[in-house]
């Protein structure tokens, strides 16, 4: 089971279990997160949603290893080949933050990185254990991020924090990320981790319903793009656009050899 999935009270916890590959994810993980997303947003009995990882990590980004083919990353570099622009796959960011209008939590519990980090970036509220790390990712293999990430981080931290974040390419810790406005808290230690974020989550729950739907909604609409699917779409013909460039055959053979890369521009 790649996700699992509880329900304690009100609150629905999902749990990305694939430990043995620090979480990455797999088409099936991405699939079952877009449907158990959907199932909760869509289940009034459930008022608040939380996502961690199992084991040492969040999301470790793409499954790359799998020949991924769906969601952030595709082989067919063909608009024609990828799912129907309405694929809940391709639009996290809708999902998460417009067709679910119950708060969601991520608990950041380690790595979190690209895909990953677009991910924890769709919640509403983040919470960190001290171990958690956060890179993009996007940049050095390449490309330019998708998941929503141009959206969510520069609503979250602003513009030029924003651009330095995606482009120094550097693991941020959860003290800096923090500081940055990545997470609103950060648990003293890891072992404080789980019990926090599963009270806060229970918190989250226990809002009367009508007040958290109607404030998120509100909420969203600050800095929302007003074509956010179109912009969406953009993310992804251009993340598709970089990775099918020299480029970034060069940034990915470097990263694998340990070599500085020798950008050509094309």
């Amino acid at each position: 089971m790649v996700l699992e999935t509880q329900t304690d009270g009100r609150l629905r916890v999902l749990r990305l279990n694939r430990p043995e590959r620090k979480n990455a994810l797999s088409d099936e993980l991405l699939k079952a997160i877009v449907v158990a997303l959907r199932e909760a947003a869509h289940d009034d009995d459930v008022r608040a949603v939380a996502v961690t990882g199992n084991g040492d990590a969040f999301c470790s980004g793409l499954d790359l290893s799998q020949g991924s083919a769906s969601g952030v990353v595709r082989e067919d570099t063909d608009r024609q080949a990828r799912p129907d622009d309405d694929d809940p796959a391709d639009h996290l960011s809708l999902l998460m933050r417009v067709e679910c209008e119950k708060p969601v939590l991520a608990g950041v519990n380690g790595v979190a990185v690209g895909i990953g980090l677009s991910l924890a970036m769709n919640a509403d509220i983040r919470i960190a254990a001290p171990s958690a790390r956060f890179h993009p990712g996007y940049a050095r293999v390449g490309t330019s991020p998708d998941g929503g990430l141009t959206w969510t981080l520069t609503h979250a931290v602003g513009y030029e924090r924003t651009m330095r974040f995606l482009l120094e390419q550097r693991m941020v810790s959860a003290g800096e990320a923090l500081a940055l406005g990545l997470v609103g808290e950060v648990t003293e230690t890891d072992g404080d981790f789980e019990r926090r974020f599963i009270e806060y989550g229970q918190m989250l729950a226990g809002v009367a319903p009508i007040a958290a739907r109607q404030t998120k909604r509100l909420v969203v609409r600050i800095d929302r793009p007003p074509h956010l699917a179109a912009h969406l779409n953009d993310e992804i013909d251009l993340a598709l656009h970089g990775l099918a460039s020299d480029d970034s055959k060069e940034a990915i053979r470097a990263m694998a050899s340990h070599e500085r890369p020798e950008f050509t521009g094309r």
